[in-house]
C-alpha cells in the first residue's frame, strides 16, 4: 500500500462491529439456552475463525444478511479434525475455556504467527479446573480434553489478560461452586458485562476479583454489536494530528476498559468528545467527535504510560507511539513487555518503523521512549504481518512528507478489512 501526506480528515464514519465483543457474543450464542441473534458481527477474519471453529464443533449457525442466528440449546461435540483458529489468539484462548468445561476433546491450531505465541497462561488454570491439555512446547497446537464437571477455582492471573480471564469464566459455567479470578489490574471486561446481560451473574469487586457461581446457563436473546473502538482509534489519531480536521464516528463502543486512549489523547491536547451514550447488553456506545490540531498543554515534559494504564491501552500502544512523536516532550511507554508476544514484536516493529521515518526512539525490554515533536518523512515501512503495525503507520504516512509504502498491508484484513477504503474516504489531499 502506497500512501501520501493528507491535508486533513473530514467526514462521518460508521465502523464494522467490535471484534472483541463479536468473539464473545458468538461463544455465548453457541452455549445459550434458546435462540440467539447477533447483528453487525465483525467482518474481521479473526471473528470468522471463531464462527468456523464453532461450526466444526457441531454448533448450528445461520447467516441472514448482516445477522448470525443460533437456534439455542446446543452443546459442542468432539470435532472430526483440528480447529483452525487462523491468526486469532482470542479464538484459541477463549474457545479453550469453552472446551475445558465440556466433555469433548479437540485440537486447536493456527497460522505461523499464532503458533509462536505463548499459551501456558491458559493451560495452568484450565488444568486446575480438571481439563487435560497437551501443548507443543507451551504453544499451539493445543489438544484439550475437557471435563463435563470442571472444578471451581480461585486463580490469580500473573499478568492482566482479558482472554485468560474469559477462558476461565467460560469453563466456570459448568463448574459446581464459586470460581474467582483475581487480576493484578483491570483488563477489558466484555465477558463480565455480556454474561450479566444474558442471565449469568458475574460480580466484579473493588480488589479486581471477579466471581461466578456455577453451574449457570446463558439466556438466549439478541445483540447488535457496536462499532469497534480500537478501529476508531486510527481515525481519531489521524484527525487529531491534521489541523482543521472534522470527524464524527457514530455508534462506536465506549466501554471504559477499551476507550482509555481517548482520555490519553485529550491529555495530550486533542479536541475529542463523546456524545449520545446508549447501552446494549451492558455495553455503552455512542459517537466520537474529533476536531483537528494539538492544543497547548501545561508543560512539554514527556508523557509516561506505565503499568496502571497498559492493560486498557494494549492495542493502541503502537499508534500512541506514532502520536507521541508529534507531542512536545515525546512519550515513554513502560511495563509493556506483553507487546513482544503479539502478532509481531510490536515494540521492535514500532521502533524500527519510527526510525525509518526520522524519529528518535530508544527501545527498552518493556517499552519505548519516543522523542518529539519530530517531522516525519515518508519511508518504506514493514508491517511484519501485523495489522496494528500496518494501521498505525498508515496514520504516520498521512502526516509524513513524501510517499510511504507499507509492505504486507493486506494483513489489516485480520481485524479491519475496510480500513484502507474508509481511510481514503475521509482523507483530504
Amino acid at each position: 500500500m502506497r500512501l501520501e501526506k493528507a491535508t486533513l480528515i473530514n467526514g462521518n464514519l460508521q465502523l464494522p462491529g467490535d471484534k472483541s465483543i463479536s468473539h464473545r457474543a458468538a461463544l455465548i450464542a453457541a452455549l445459550a439456552s434458546s435462540k440467539f441473534e447477533i447483528s453487525n458481527f465483525s467482518t474481521a477474519r479473526d471473528c470468522a475463525s471463531t464462527i468456523s471453529c464453532l461450526e466444526e464443533l457441531g454448533i448450528s449457525v445461520e447467516k441472514q444478511n448482516n445477522k448470525f442466528v443460533f437456534p439455542g440449546n446446543q452443546k459442542p461435540v468432539t470435532p472430526s479434525k483440528p480447529l483452525d483458529c487462523g491468526n486469532s489468539g482470542s479464538t484459541l484462548r477463549m474457545l479453550a475455556g469453552v472446551l475445558a468445561g465440556h466433555d469433548v476433546s479437540a485440537t486447536l491450531t493456527g497460522d505461523e504467527s499464532l503458533s509462536s505465541r505463548p499459551m501456558r497462561r491458559i493451560v495452568e488454570p484450565l488444568e486446575l479446573m480438571g481439563a487435560r491439555i497437551e501443548t507443543t512446547g507451551g504453544r499451539a497446537p493445543l489438544t484439550i480434553h475437557g471435563s463435563g464437571q470442571p472444578l471451581p477455582i480461585t486463580y490469580k492471573l500473573p499478568v492482566a489478560s482479558a482472554q485468560v480471564k474469559s477462558a476461565i469464566l467460560f469453563a466456570a459455567l459448568n463448574a459446581k461452586g464459586r470460581t474467582t479470578v483475581i487480576e493484578t489490574s483491570k483488563s477489558r471486561d466484555h465477558t463480565e458485562r455480556l454474561f450479566n446481560g444474558f442471565g449469568v451473574q458475574v460480580t466484579t469487586n473493588a480488589d479486581f476479583s471477579i466471581t461466578l457461581d456455577g453451574p449457570a446457563r446463558l439466556d438466549g436473546g439478541a445483540i447488535t454489536i457496536p462499532g469497534d473502538v480500537s478501529s476508531a482509534a486510527y481515525f481519531v489519531a489521524a484527525a487529531m494530528l491534521l489541523p482543521e480536521s472534522k470527524l464524527t464516528i457514530e455508534d462506536v463502543g465506549l466501554n471504559p476498559t477499551r476507550a482509555a486512549f481517548l482520555s490519553v489523547l485529550r491529555a495530550w491536547g486533542a479536541d475529542v468528545s463523546t456524545t449520545s451514550l446508549q447501552i446494549e447488553r451492558n455495553e455503552p456506545f455512542g459517537a466520537i467527535d474529533v476536531r483537528g490540531g494539538i492544543r497547548q498543554t501545561a508543560g512539554d515534559e514527556e508523557r509516561m504510560l506505565d503499568s496502571s494504564m497498559i492493560p486498557s491501552l494494549i492495542d493502541e500502544l503502537p499508534l500512541l507511539a506514532v502520536v507521541g512523536s508529534q507531542i512536545p516532550g515525546g512519550i515513554r511507554i513502560r511495563d509493556a513487555a506483553e507487546l513482544r508476544i503479539k502478532e509481531s514484536d510490536r515494540l521492535a516493529a514500532t521502533a524500527v518503523n519510527l526510525r525509518a521515518m526520522g524519529a528518535d526512539v530508544e527501545e527498552f525490554d518493556d517499552g519505548l521512549w519516543v522523542y518529539g515533536p519530530t517531522r516525519l518523512r515518508g519511508a518504506a515501512i514493514e508491517s511484519f504481518g501485523d495489522h496494528r503495525i500496518a494501521m498505525a503507520f498508515s496514520v504516520a504516512a498521512l502526516i509524513a512528507d513524501g510517499e510511504t509504502e507499507i509492505a504486507g498491508s493486506e494483513c489489516v484484513g485480520v481485524s479491519f478489512p475496510e480500513f484502507y477504503r474508509l481511510l481514503e474516504s475521509v482523507a483530504v489531499r
